[in-house]
């Protein structure tokens, strides 16, 4: 009795050896035959989101991206965009870890004046009808970021772009201060940047 029952043990296991073996065999071509395509629609996704928040240009800004360090151990994505010789804007890939519900990534457009051209949600996983309204399709709070000059204090942090309840001049998203808060972290984030790339 007791040789059969080890006998199944060792069944079980090698079926098991075998099954996990297949699954992981499955994942990986999985993983393979989708990262292409998933790496295509970011760069496109990118792409359009250059596009929506600086002026129109002629160059290709992904080609020509410079990383900026804004801190130790990181740096920010910078995109110039130019008409001839001539930069029209920069597009900078932002984020904050300061989300309600995780990392909020923004593309934020400058333009040469350090102004606030617009600002475009590349990703996050805030709360359906509150903290997502912080994309275009779900409202124009954004909006209000346009035009503005980021101001900063000597220590380089933010003066004006934070919200209200922080003595900044941006309205936060109604029932979304975490949301709101995170969003303008990754703007300021971008204007150190910028402001790097000024110099």
């Amino acid at each position: 009795m007791a040789s059969k029952t080890e006998s199944t043990f060792k069944n079980m296991l090698v079926v098991l050896f075998i099954i996990s073996a297949i699954a992981s065999t499955a994942l990986a071509f999985v993983y393979q035959a989708t990262k292409g395509p998933i790496e295509k629609a970011k760069l496109e996704k990118q792409k359009n989101a250059i596009k929506e928040v600086v002026a129109d240009f002629d160059n290709n800004p992904i080609e020509e991206k410079i990383m900026i360090e804004i801190a130790q151990n990181d740096s920010l994505e910078c995109f110039p965009a130019k008409k001839g010789s001539n930069i029209v804007g920069i597009a900078i890939k932002s984020y904050s870890k300061k989300g309600f519900s995780g990392e909020v990534w923004v593309m934020v457009g400058f333009k040469p004046d350090g102004s606030i051209k617009n600002t475009s949600v590349l990703d996050h996983k805030e709360t359906p009808g509150l903290g997502d309204k912080m994309q275009k399709s779900k409202s124009d709070w954004s909006n209000q970021f346009n035009g503005i000059i980021p101001i900063f204090n000597s220590d380089n942090s933010p003066k004006n772009i934070k919200v209200k309840k922080d003595g900044g001049q941006i309205d936060a998203i109604t029932a979304s201060t975490i949301s709101s808060r995170a969003f303008c972290d990754a703007i300021n984030r971008a204007s150190i940047a910028f402001s790097k790339i000024k110099k």
